[in-house]
């Protein structure tokens, strides 16, 4: 193991659990729902090298086969088979040959809803982060899409992991923090659907993507 891995791996040894959601019932609402929910809430990785943990500052809602910017529109593929199967499992596609996207599947019962995880500050792991994203400063570990699966360690092989059993968990947030939301960025395509206020970030939040 590397000077930097064994660093990472007695940083994460000190970490705490912090409150995992524990019922599926919590992730089986509208994604515009829980996507505010996840707000404030943390992003939890046990990887094999040690934790990595962060506070989620940005995420889009995408609301199931009516919403044209959502993958689900499309019916079911055997890309996007996990949206169609029971909530709190996470969702990861990659795109554009370079990035993974982590989304977590929601409901309400069989409807195929998920959010869209864009922004995270990394709190817990830094060093296992920096591994995977470089001498990047702080505040731009995490922010992203791709950025925030990178820190994370998150890529297909993950796709389908259930959010109650781990390796990847949801920590419940301890306070509600003040919220603006805005449209989906990168989804002009999707006509009407394009300008509905469906992403959410964390008010003056600096961890969030740069758009």
């Amino acid at each position: 193991m590397t000077p930097a891995a064994e660093l990472a791996v007695e940083e994460t040894r000190a970490s705490g659990d912090p409150a995992f959601i524990e019922e599926r019932t919590w992730f089986d609402r509208s994604a515009a729902v829980v996507a505010l929910e996840l707000l404030g809430g943390l992003l939890v990785h046990d990887t094999p090298a040690g934790r990595v943990m962060g506070r989620i500052v940005e995420v889009e809602a995408y609301l199931g086969p009516e919403d044209t910017a959502a993958h689900s529109s499309h019916g079911k593929t055997p890309r996007n088979a996990v949206m169609f199967g029971p909530p709190g499992h996470l969702y990861v596609y990659f795109v554009y040959g370079m990035h993974h996207c982590a989304n977590v599947v929601c409901g309400p019962d069989s409807k195929p809803e998920a959010v869209l995880l864009r922004a995270a500050e990394v709190t817990d792991g830094e060093a296992l982060a920096r591994l995977r994203r470089g001498t990047v400063p702080a505040t731009r570990l995490a922010a992203g899409p791709g950025n925030l699966a990178a820190a994370f360690d998150i890529d297909r092989s993950l796709n389908g992991a259930d959010l109650l059993t781990g390796p990847i968990r949801i920590g419940l947030r301890t306070a509600i923090p003040v919220i603006d939301r805005t449209p989906r960025i990168g989804v002009g395509y999707a006509t009407g659907w394009a300008r509905e206020p469906l992403r959410f970030v964390i008010r003056d939040d600096p961890h969030r993507s740069r758009r």
